[in-house]
């Protein structure tokens, strides 16, 4: 994961230079290992690098052979070796980049490239071989990466592009965030989606809305979910897990454990055959061997990463997690006040406002500067799951399968906004990569088109056990195709397979939210909170929490269209849900417990 700055339809772009650069500075903190700058014929192309893939050549703006096609990437592209294959031997790559394969890509297939790409990312390709010079931007199809699209009044006929707003609020008027699955042309000035998967319905409610029927194959969602894990660990450098104790990350650790002790166990017996052949010999020092019988033990492990406040449940459940699935583990405990004086820079990094990122966001940053401390520069992430399983406790409530089912998708589709875009920028404000497994394309088209009946859930006294005396709740056909893996060690512990769903921000200790909750009831005063509806005309704050953060905001981005690229998270208000996002606003949540 890297940023890009893009700057299309300049006069003098070599004028520009300078001025973008320093733009892009103001994201370096997503690419600290190296700056590259372009410019063109009327373009200006940045790009701040994270090495991960093809560290010692990957350098962007990445250039074509004859110089033509130039390219800045924010991304990994998981199936590139392939996507070289397909290409044909005559092209001739410049580096071990992933993403370098995006161009010969491009002169084969145009734009339409974008269907062919497995992963996560942000593009820029510009074609200096047509007049005038030709621009395309894509983004991945859920936007788990980030970017941003600008104009300026003062520059008319100009077209921006950045990974992060912040490096274009200064140089735009206008900015949107860039749809997901969407690429964009400037031969004729288009935006289109390229993205449209069986389950992707134009209009949820209307009448050709489709809900699928097809059953629960629960060897088929184990099986492409440890595909998706598998092609995420793609790295040349250190990477490990975030592990809270819930059941999605834990199944992702569980998974990137036997993936990494299969990798690093058959690295074991290469060295280790290539070491008896080097000592058959009668000449061989016996110490020399044990020494290298001693290193050779000792192969890699996968680390596991957790924060919480002390003694908080995501701590105590990671803890047990990690011990079971035997990864090296690093615990990290921090205050309410420390996460209050964090929210002001967590703001700065999220570019948004709404309520539900900046709790869970907070943690996760934190946690993230202490991962980049220690060396590592990419992580494993459980983001998506509950929106495609309907996981949060508010589904109990649809009212039939189809609203279920329409809610799964509306929260995929949405995805960018809340916990893509905590995910992205949480970790990537230290330089730090995450990867989620759960939105994997392949995964999504199995588990996006299941018979929503079946990930419907119940709580409480009413709850339903099947055969096996497992609880129908929620997720529950995602944990039950990882309860009835064939042969071995199970995947998980019982109590963690089948604990209870957090939020994040409930997780790391209900301490937090509350501090929040206390900090902000100090800090706005009740005039000001009363007159909240005179000072903003658009998505007026509805909490003295939501306020605070609002103010932070404003303070840090006080233009209009800034705010505009913002979305607040809600659940469903028509369901009879609580409007605060928070888990434990929802009645079952006790219910669950035993406390209702």
């Amino acid at each position: 994961m890297c940023g890009i700055f893009a700057a299309h339809g300049l006069e003098k772009p070599a004028n520009d230079r300078v001025r973008y650069i320093a733009c892009s500075k103001k994201q370096r903190h997503r690419g600290p290992d190296w700056s590259g700058c372009y410019v063109g014929q009327e373009s200006v192309l940045v790009h701040e690098r994270l090495a991960i893939v093809g560290v010692d050549t990957g350098a962007q703006p990445l250039v074509s052979e004859d110089g033509k096609v130039i390219l800045a990437v924010n991304g990994e592209i998981y199936n590139h070796i392939a996507l070289r294959a397909s290409v044909g031997p005559d092209v001739k790559f410049k580096t071990h980049s992933d993403c370098e394969v995006i161009i010969p890509l491009y002169r084969k297939h145009g734009k339409e490239l974008c269907h062919l790409l497995d992963g996560m990312f942000s593009f820029v390709l510009l074609d200096e071989s047509v007049s005038p010079a030709r621009i395309i931007a894509a983004r991945d199809p859920i936007g788990i990466t980030t970017l941003y699209q600008g104009w300026s009044s003062k520059r008319p006929g100009a077209v921006f592009f950045s990974s992060e707003l912040k490096t274009l609020v200064e140089e735009c008027d206008k900015i949107i965030s860039f749809p997901p699955g969407h690429v964009y042309d400037s031969s004729d000035n288009s935006t289109t989606r390229y993205f449209k998967p069986t389950w992707w319905n134009g209009d949820l409610d209307g009448p050709e809305a489709t809900i699928p029927t097809a059953p629960a194959d629960l060897t088929r969602i184990r099986e492409t979910l440890e595909a998706a894990v598998r092609k995420r660990l793609m790295s040349e450098v250190p990477y490990g897990v975030l592990l809270s104790g819930g059941l999605d990350s834990s199944l992702i650790a569980a998974i990137a454990a036997r993936e990494t002790e299969k990798v690093s166990q058959a690295q074991y017996e290469l060295r280790k055959k290539k070491l008896q052949e080097a000592v058959s010999g009668p000449s061989t020092p016996t110490g020399n061997l044990i020494n290298e019988e001693a290193t050779l033990a000792a192969w890699p492990q996968l680390h596991s990463f957790s924060i919480g406040l002390e003694n908080s449940p995501d701590l105590i459940a990671a803890r047990k997690a990690a011990h079971y699935l035997g990864t090296v583990h690093h615990e990290y405990v921090f205050t309410v006040q420390e996460g209050l004086d964090a929210i002001p820079e967590v703001i700065y990094h999220l570019e948004t406002y709404d309520v539900t990122t900046v709790r869970a966001s907070t943690p996760m940053y934190l946690l993230s500067r202490k991962i980049k401390a220690m060396g590592v520069k990419m992580v494993l992430s459980g983001e998506g799951s509950d929106e495609i399983y309907g996981g949060y406790l508010y589904f109990h409530a649809a009212p039939d399968p189809a609203s279920f089912h329409q809610e799964c998708v509306r929260r995929v589709k949405n995805l960018h906004t809340s916990d893509c875009l905590r995910a992205n920028k949480s970790t990537m404000a230290w330089g730090l990569e995450a990867r989620v497994p759960f939105l994997d394309k392949a995964f999504l088209e199995v588990s996006m088109n299941i018979d929503p009946k079946e990930k419907e859930f119940t709580k409480g006294a009413s709850q339903e056990v099947d055969a096996d005396g497992c609880p129908k709740m929620e997720k529950y056909i995602l944990r039950k195709a990882f309860d009835c893996a064939p042969g071995g060690k199970p995947y998980l512990p019982r109590s963690i397979l089948w604990r209870q769903k957090e939020q994040f921000s409930d997780g790391v200790g209900y301490s937090w939210i509350d501090g929040i909750k206390e900090h902000a009831e100090q800090s706005v005063s009740d005039e000001d909170f009363a007159k909240r509806a005179e000072r903003w005309s658009f998505d007026v704050p509805d909490t003295k929490e939501a306020y605070l953060i609002r103010d932070v905001f404003d303070g840090l981005f006080p233009s209009e269209t800034a705010a505009k690229t913002a979305v607040r998270w809600i659940p469903r208000g028509d369901w009879g849900c609580a409007a605060d996002p928070s888990g434990r606003s929802v009645s079952i949540h006790n219910a669950a417990y035993g406390t209702d």
